[in-house]
C-alpha cells in the first residue's frame, strides 16, 4: 500500500515538474549592447517584378535600472529605402528621414521587464505613437516564454500582434547548453488581434465564406539562441521571420507578399558604469501595437501637412477652374490631398474657409461638397452652426448632413453630439431634411454598435422616445419616421417598443394602419444579425396570426428568415404553410423557400438545405400556384476561386383584395472576401393607389395592349376620390442596408404637378417660367466630388510598423448645359399654345467662348472615376507597398441644335460633323511598386510592377548590395501576354467613326490564378474620330416623324417592294411540306388585307431619317418607314430602310407578324432593292392538353454575307466547347442546311429540358433547374390548339 502511494506521489511530483518555467532574465547591474536590423519588403515575391520595402539598422543599449525596470536607448540609426527590381536595384539611404526618426530615438525608453514579459513601455510624452511602435518591434524579441522540462509545447500569450496562440519547439545544444527555441505565432487566428477595420461597419461579415478561403493569410516565426546563466535565460541572438498573403480574391490563387524579417545580436555584456538620465515619462502602454489615428495619413499619397489652410484654400480653388465646365481627369486625383488637408487643419481654419467661399458659388459647392470628409467633432460643430445660422440651403444641409453622417467615426462622444441635430428648429423646416437628419442618425447608432458590444441603450434612446411619442399622440407620419429609424440602427435595445407597434405581439392590444405595421416589422431587418431569437419569436408570432393583414404576415417571414432560422424551425414553419387557406401567404413562402433553396452563396449554406427539404415538402400541393399571387424572386451566384459572388431579390406582395400590388421590393448584395455588401435597395408601396384600383380593373384583358392601358387610364382618371390624408404611393431606398432616402406621393404633390403643366396654365405656373429661362439662354453646370467609399484594414507587424490594406473609390462628376430655345409663334396667354408651336432648342453662341476644349458643346456630361488598392507599410512618416490604380474616364459633349412640333408629331435634331479626334471613354489601371516619405515627398517613387520590356529574360546587373532572397533559387518561368490592337468602324456617310484601343500586359505565373487577370497595365479607350467623306457634310439630320406622311419613294416603288416581298414569303409558306393549312390560311388572309392597304395611298406610321446634308446637294443616309397591318388576332408590322443618295439601291425590308399567345415571326430581307441577302427568324409556343408547355425557335437563312457567315462560323466552333462546360451532351448528326432551331420544354415544375440543333450536330440537356419556376402556358394561351407543332416550318 505505502509502496502504491510513495508511486503516486512520484508521478504527481513529475506532473506539476512540468511546469517549471525557466524564465528570460536581464540583470539590473548589466548594461547589453545589441544589434539589431529589421526588413519589410512588398511585391508578389516572383523574379523580375518590381518591389518596395524599408530597411532599419540600429544598435540598442538596454540598461538596469531596477530588478524590473530597464531603459532602452537607440544609437547608430540608419533608415534605407528600397524601390526596383531584385537584383537589379539596391537599398538607399534616406538621410533626411533618418536624421528625423533618430531625433526621436535616441531619447531613452523605460520598460518593466518580469519573468520573461515586457509589462509596460514609458517614454518621454513628446515621442509619437509610431516611433513607439518601433521600439515594441524590438522589445517584442524579449517576450518569449521558455518550458525547460517540455520540448513542444503551445500556449497563449500577449505580443505585438496581440493575444496569440504561440507554439514553441525547444532544442538544447548539448556541448554549449544554449537551447535553440523556435516560436510560430499563428496571427490569423488570434483571439484579440491588434488589427482593426475602418469603412466597413454596415458590411456584414460572413464567417462561412472565409472557411472557403482567406484574402489575408499572417504567420510570425521566431528563433531564439538562449544561453541559460545565473539569472536564468539570456538571448544571445534572435531571428524574426513574418510572411503575410493578401488577395482582392481567395490567396489560394495567387496573392501579394509581405516578408518582414529582423534580427538581433548580442554585441556585449557589461556592467553598468553609471545611472541612464532621463526626464519625466508617461506611460505608452504594453507591448501590444498601439494603432494611430491614421485619418490623416492616406496611404495613396504624401504631403507636407503644415499650414493647410492655405494650401486648401487654393487647392479648392484651382480644382473649381479646371472641372468647372468638365471634368479634367488629370486633377481628379487632387480632391484626396484637398480631404488630406481639410482632416488635419484646426475648427478655425474649416470656419474660415467658409467665410471665404460662401460668396461664391462654384466654391462655395466645392467647399461644402469636401468637407463632408472630415470625419470628428469639427463637422459636427460647423454643420450645427450652419443649421443655427440658417445660412445653407435645404439642399446643401440635407447633402452636407447626409455624407458627413455616413463618414463620421461612430465613437461614444460624437453619438452623443449628434443628438443635437434632432432638436434644431432648421432640422424641422423641410420635410426631406427631417427625414435625413432621423434616419442619418439611426445609421450612425448601427455603425457605433457594429464597434462597440453591448452597445449602449443611451445611443438609440434619442428614437425610441420619438417613436413612443408618436404612438401615444398617433401621429402617423411620425410613428413610420421613427420606426424606419429604428430599422437603421438595428439596436437590440429597440424591440421591447418595437412590439408596442404590432398586433399580438404587444401587450396592449393594438389597432394600426397596414403602413405603420410594415415599418414596424421591417425595423427589425438588422436586429434579426444581432438578436436573432428574440427577432425569431416575434415573427413567428405574427405569421401564424390568421388576423394579420397578408402583407405583414409576408413581411414577418421575409424577417425570420433573415435571422438564418434553424432546421428545426424551418420545418415547424413548413408544417403550418401545409395548412395555411391564404394563397397569397402561401404562393409567397413557397417561391422564397424554392428561390433559397437554390441559393449558392456562403451565408446561405445551411438554410439552402433546410429549404430545399421544406419545398419538396410544398411541391405536391403548392408547385403550380398562379403567378398572380404574391412572389418570392431570388437569384445568386458565387465563385469559391475569386470569393466574389453576387444575389438580387424581388419580392411582389399582393393581397386577395386589391389587384394592384400592396408593395414592391428590389435590393441586391455584393459578396467580397468574407463580407457581404448590401447594394442599392428600392422600395414602393401602394397606399391610395391600390385603394383607387380595388379587386379589378374593368376592361383590363390581361394581354398588355392597348385596351388594357386606356382601361388602366381610365381608372387613373378618378384618382381625385382618394382620401387627402392618405399617400397615394410611397417610395423608399436603402445603401448599405441604410435607408437614406424616404418620400410620400400624396393628392396635393399630383395635384400641383397637374395644375403647373396643364394646357390651361398661364404666366403662374412653374413651366412657364422655366420656358421664358430657356428663350433668355441658360447656362448651367454642376461639378460634385464624392468619395464614394473608403475601406481600410490596419494590423500589426513584428517590427511595429502598420500593415495597412485600403481600397479608396472616388468619383468627380460634372455636367453642363447651355442652351436657348425659341417658340413659334410665341406663349401669350397658356402653356397649351405649345401643342400648336415650333419649339426650337439650340446652342447661344454668345456662351460658346465658355468651352475651350472644343468648339461643338451644348451638353456635356462627364466623369472621372478613380480607384486605388494600396497594400503596405503606411505611418506619417513614410510609407511602401504595393498599389493598383485605375483612372475612369467618361466624357460626353453633344452640341445640337432641335425641333419638336407637336401638333405634326415631328421631332428633330441637327448635329455639327465630326472635325477632329475626341475620346469619349477610357480605362487606365496599372499596379506600381510604391516608396514614399515625408521628408522628400516630391520624391516619392512608383515604378511599374511588370517592367516595360516584353521580354522577361534581361540581363540583370548587380548594383552594390542587393534585396536577399531566400527563395531565389526557386526557378519560375513566367508567362507573358501583351496583345495590343484598334479596331475602328467609320461611316463615309456621316464622315464619323468609333475606334476602341485597347493594351495589355501581363507577367504572370500558372499558380496566380486567378490573380493575374487583373494585375498589370490596362488601357482601354473609345475614341470617336473624323472619318473621309463622301462628300463634305455641313451638318447630321436626324427626323422622327410620328404622324402620317408619304414616304421618299414613289407609292409605286414602295407597292412594287412590300408586294414582291408578301408574294414571295406566300409562295414560300405555300410550298412548305410542313405548313398547316390553318397557317396558309392565315397567309391568304394577310395577302388579302395588306394588298387593299397597298391599294389606297401609303402612310407610314413612323418615318425616321438620318441624312449627311451637304448644301443645296441631294443628302445622303438612311430612310426608314414602318407600317402597322393589324387584322384579328394578328398584329403585323413592316419596316422599310433605304440608303438616300446617287447611285445607291440599298434597302433593307422587314416583315413581322405575331399571332396572339402562339408565335411571332419575322422575314428579313436586305441588299440592292431587297434582293441580295435573306432570313428568317421564328418563335412559338405549344400546349396541347396530355402535353408538356414548350417554346420553339429557328432561325433560317438563304443568303446571307460572307462576313456574317464567316462570324457565325468562328461563334459555332465554340459551341461544343461552352456547352461541355454548361453540361451539356453532342451528338453529332445531319440536320436542315442553313438553319439553327432551339426548343425548350417544362419538363418540371422547376426544371427545363433544352435541344438545340446545328447543321452539323445537337446539343441538348435535359432537367435543368431554373431560378424561377416556369408559368404554365395555360395562363397566357386562352385556346390550346396547336398552332406549332404541324406548322413549324419556315415562315
Amino acid at each position: 500500500m505505502w509502496g502504491l502511494l510513495l508511486c503516486c506521489f512520484v508521478a504527481l511530483a513529475s506532473k506539476f515538474s512540468l511546469h517549471i518555467i525557466l524564465l528570460l532574465s536581464l540583470n539590473p547591474r548589466k548594461t547589453y549592447e545589441y544589434k539589431y536590423k529589421g526588413e519589410v519588403n512588398f511585391g508578389l515575391g516572383m523574379p523580375n517584378l518590381a518591389e518596395s520595402g524599408v530597411r532599419m539598422m540600429c544598435k540598442v543599449k538596454i540598461t538596469g535600472m531596477s530588478a524590473q525596470t530597464f531603459i532602452l536607448q537607440v544609437s547608430d540609426l540608419a533608415f534605407e529605402e528600397f524601390n526596383g527590381f531584385p537584383g537589379k536595384n539596391s537599398f538607399n539611404a534616406s538621410p533626411k528621414l533618418t536624421q528625423r526618426i533618430a531625433a526621436q530615438l535616441v531619447k531613452p525608453f523605460m520598460f518593466d521587464y518580469a519573468g520573461g514579459h515586457v509589462v509596460d513601455i514609458r517614454a518621454p510624452a513628446e515621442i509619437s505613437d509610431t516611433v513607439v511602435n518601433i521600439v515594441r518591434g524590438i522589445l517584442d524579441f524579449f517576450q518569449v516564454t521558455v518550458k525547460t522540462t517540455q520540448r513542444i509545447y503551445e500556449l497563449e500569450e500577449v505580443g505585438i500582434h496581440g493575444k496569440c496562440q504561440s507554439n514553441y519547439a525547444i532544442e538544447e545544444d548539448k556541448e554549449t547548453k544554449d537551447m535553440t527555441i523556435t516560436q510560430v505565432v499563428d496571427v490569423t487566428n488570434c483571439r484579440e488581434k491588434a488589427a482593426i477595420y475602418r469603412g466597413m461597419a454596415t458590411a456584414v461579415l460572413d464567417q462561412v465564406s472565409k472557411q472557403r478561403g482567406e484574402s489575408v493569410v499572417t504567420t510570425a516565426r521566431c528563433v531564439y539562441t538562449v544561453k541559460p546563466t545565473t539569472e536564468g535565460g539570456l538571448i544571445t541572438r534572435a531571428h524574426g521571420l513574418e510572411r503575410q498573403h493578401f488577395s482582392p480574391f481567395n490567396v489560394k490563387g495567387g496573392s501579394f507578399k509581405m516578408r518582414a524579417t529582423k534580427e538581433m545580436v548580442l554585441l556585449g555584456v557589461s556592467d553598468t558604469a553609471r545611472a541612464v538620465m532621463f526626464g519625466s515619462m508617461e506611460s505608452k502602454g504594453s507591448l501590444v501595437y498601439k494603432f494611430v489615428n491614421a485619418e490623416a495619413n492616406v496611404p495613396i499619397m504624401m504631403q507636407n501637412l503644415d499650414n493647410p489652410v492655405p494650401k486648401a484654400i487654393e487647392l479648392i480653388k484651382r480644382l473649381a477652374e479646371a472641372n468647372i465646365y468638365h471634368i479634367d481627369s488629370a486633377t481628379t486625383e487632387d480632391t484626396i490631398k484637398l480631404y488630406q488637408l481639410l482632416r488635419v487643419m484646426p475648427f478655425e481654419g474649416l470656419d474660415d474657409m467658409w467665410k471665404q467661399f460662401s460668396g461664391n458659388e462654384e466654391h462655395r459647392r466645392w467647399f461644402l461638397d469636401s468637407i463632408v470628409e472630415v470625419s470628428d467633432a469639427r463637422i459636427l460643430k460647423f454643420l450645427e452652426m450652419r443649421f443655427q445660422a440658417e445660412d445653407v440651403s435645404v439642399t446643401e444641409a440635407l447633402e452636407t448632413l447626409l455624407l458627413s453622417i455616413n463618414h463620421l467615426q461612430a465613437i461614444p462622444d460624437l453619438v452623443e453630439m449628434a443628438k443635437m441635430f434632432l432638436n434644431i428648429p432648421f432640422s424641422k423646416t423641410n420635410i426631406y431634411l427631417w427625414h435625413t437628419v432621423v434616419l442619418s442618425y439611426g445609421s450612425l447608432v448601427y455603425k457605433h454598435c457594429a464597434y462597440y458590444t453591448p452597445c449602449p441603450v443611451a445611443a438609440v434612446q434619442p428614437l425610441l422616445d420619438m417613436a413612443m411619442e408618436a404612438l401615444r399622440n398617433g401621429n402617423e407620419t411620425d410613428m413610420v419616421i421613427a420606426l424606419k429609424a429604428l430599422g437603421n440602427a438595428g439596436h437590440p435595445g429597440s424591440i421591447k417598443t418595437i412590439m408596442r407597434f404590432l398586433p399580438g405581439v404587444a401587450a396592449n392590444p393594438v389597432d394600426l394602419p397596414p403602413r405603420v405595421l410594415s415599418a414596424a416589422v421591417q425595423s427589425m431587418r438588422l436586429i434579426a444579425a444581432r438578436d436573432p431569437h428574440s427577432v425569431q419569436d416575434i415573427t413567428m408570432a405574427l405569421f401564424l396570426q390568421k388576423d394579420v393583414p397578408t402583407e405583414i404576415r409576408m413581411l414577418a417571414f421575409m424577417i425570420l428568415f433573415d435571422t438564418k432560422p434553424s432546421m428545426a424551425l424551418v420545418s415547424t414553419v413548413t408544417a403550418h404553410l401545409q395548412h395555411e387557406k391564404d394563397l397569397h401567404v402561401v404562393s409567397f413562402a413557397y417561391s422564397y423557400l424554392k428561390s433559397f433553396a437554390r441559393s449558392s452563396t456562403p451565408d446561405n449554406h445551411f438554410l439552402s438545405t433546410a429549404c430545399n427539404i421544406a419545398v419538396k415538402i410544398l411541391a405536391p400541393k403548392f408547385g403550380r400556384l398562379s403567378y398572380h399571387y404574391s412572389k418570392a424572386m431570388r437569384m445568386d451566384w458565387f465563385n469559391d476561386d475569386f470569393l466574389i459572388g453576387t444575389a438580387a431579390e424581388v419580392f411582389m406582395l399582393r393581397s386577395a383584395t386589391h389587384v394592384f400590388p400592396t408593395e414592391i421590393m428590389m435590393k441586391g448584395k455584393f459578396y467580397f472576401i468574407g463580407r457581404i455588401l448590401q447594394l442599392l435597395e428600392l422600395g414602393i408601396r401602394g397606399e391610395g393607389i391600390k385603394e383607387l384600383f380595388g379587386s379589378g380593373i374593368p376592361g383590363f384583358r390581361g394581354d398588355l395592349g392597348f385596351s388594357d392601358f386606356q382601361a388602366i387610364f381610365n381608372v387613373l382618371e378618378n384618382w381625385e376620390i382618394l382620401p387627402n390624408d392618405k399617400p397615394i404611393l410611397s417610395a423608399y431606398s436603402r445603401a448599405s442596408g441604410q435607408e437614406w432616402f424616404f418620400a410620400d406621393i400624396n393628392k396635393d404633390l399630383i395635384q400641383n404637378i397637374i395644375k403647373a403643366m396643364s394646357p390651361s396654365a398661364g404666366k403662374e405656373s412653374p413651366v412657364w417660367a422655366a420656358i421664358e429661362n430657356l428663350q433668355r439662354g441658360i447656362s448651367w453646370h454642376r461639378t460634385k466630388p464624392f468619395l464614394i467609399f473608403e475601406v481600410r484594414y490596419f494590423q500589426a507587424t513584428t517590427l511595429g510598423l502598420p500593415i495597412e490594406i485600403s481600397k479608396y473609390y472616388e468619383s468627380v462628376n460634372g455636367i453642363t448645359v447651355n442652351a436657348k430655345a425659341a417658340v413659334n409663334p410665341p406663349l401669350t396667354e397658356r402653356l397649351g399654345q405649345l401643342l400648336t408651336s415650333e419649339i426650337s432648342l439650340e446652342t447661344d453662341d454668345d456662351m460658346l467662348h465658355l468651352f475651350t476644349t472644343t468648339q461643338f458643346i451644348c451638353f456635356f456630361f462627364s466623369f472621372t472615376k478613380d480607384v486605388w488598392v494600396f497594400y503596405g507599410i503606411n505611418t506619417e512618416l513614410f510609407q511602401c507597398g504595393s498599389e493598383i490604380k485605375t483612372k475612369n474616364p467618361l466624357a460626353i459633349p453633344w452640341k445640337f441644335s432641335a425641333k419638336i412640333n407637336v401638333r405634326e408629331k415631328k421631332f428633330e435634331l441637327d448635329f455639327p460633323p465630326c472635325k477632329k479626334e475626341f475620346e469619349i471613354l477610357s480605362v487606365s489601371s496599372d499596379v506600381y511598386a510604391v516608396s514614399r516619405n515625408i521628408e522628400e515627398p516630391a520624391m516619392a517613387k512608383m515604378t511599374p510592377m511588370m517592367p516595360n520590356a516584353v521580354d522577361s529574360n534581361d540581363e540583370v546587373s548587380h548594383m552594390g548590395p542587393t534585396l536577399v532572397r531566400p527563395e531565389a533559387d526557386q526557378i519560375a518561368t513566367p508567362n507573358i501576354w501583351h496583345p495590343r490592337s484598334k479596331m475602328c468602324a467609320e461611316s463615309n456617310i456621316y464622315g464619323a467613326g468609333v475606334c476602341v484601343d485597347s493594351e495589355l500586359r501581363r507577367e504572370y505565373y500558372q499558380e496566380e490564378y486567378p490573380l493575374y487577370y487583373f494585375l498589370g497595365y490596362t488601357h482601354l479607350a473609345v475614341k470617336v474620330v473624323p472619318a473621309q467623306t463622301i462628300k463634305a457634310v455641313d451638318k447630321i439630320h436626324f427626323e422622327v416623324n410620328g404622324g402620317p406622311s408619304r414616304h421618299p419613294m414613289s407609292a409605286r416603288q414602295l407597292l412594287e417592294t412590300l408586294r414582291r416581298l408578301s408574294k414571295e414569303a406566300t409562295r414560300r409558306v405555300r410550298l412548305s411540306s410542313d405548313s398547316a393549312s390553318s397557317v396558309r390560311g392565315s397567309h391568304h388572309s394577310r395577302h388579302d388585307t395588306i394588298m387593299e392597304v397597298w391599294d389606297s395611298a401609303p402612310e407610314a406610321l413612323l418615318n425616321i431619317k438620318a441624312f449627311a446634308m451637304s448644301g443645296n446637294q441631294k443628302p445622303e443616309g438612311y430612310d426608314a418607314a414602318m407600317y402597322y397591318t393589324p387584322e384579328a388576332n394578328i398584329q403585323n408590322t413592316q419596316m422599310i430602310v433605304s440608303q438616300v443618295g446617287e447611285d445607291t439601291n440599298w434597302k433593307m425590308c422587314v416583315d413581322t407578324t405575331v399571332h396572339t399567345h402562339a408565335e411571332a415571326k419575322a422575314h428579313i430581307r436586305w441588299g440592292a432593292e431587297c434582293q441580295s441577302y435573306e432570313m428568317s427568324m421564328r418563335a412559338a409556343t405549344a400546349h396541347l392538353p396530355g402535353s408538356k408547355p414548350t417554346l420553339k425557335a429557328k432561325v433560317h437563312w438563304t443568303r446571307i454575307p460572307e462576313a456574317m457567315a464567316e462570324m457565325g462560323r468562328r461563334i459555332e466552333s465554340y459551341i461544343p466547347g461552352m456547352a461541355f462546360l454548361l453540361g451539356f451532351y453532342q451528338q453529332h448528326e445531319r440536320n436542315a442546311k442553313e438553319e439553327v432551331s432551339a426548343s425548350v420544354v417544362a419538363a418540371s415544375a422547376d426544371s427545363i429540358d433544352v435541344k438545340i440543333k446545328f447543321p452539323e450536330y445537337t446539343i441538348y440537356r435535359q432537367a435543368i433547374p431554373v431560378p424561377l419556376p416556369p408559368a404554365s402556358f395555360q395562363e397566357f394561351q386562352h385556346d390550346t390548339r396547336n398552332t406549332t407543332t404541324d406548322g413549324f416550318g419556315r415562315a
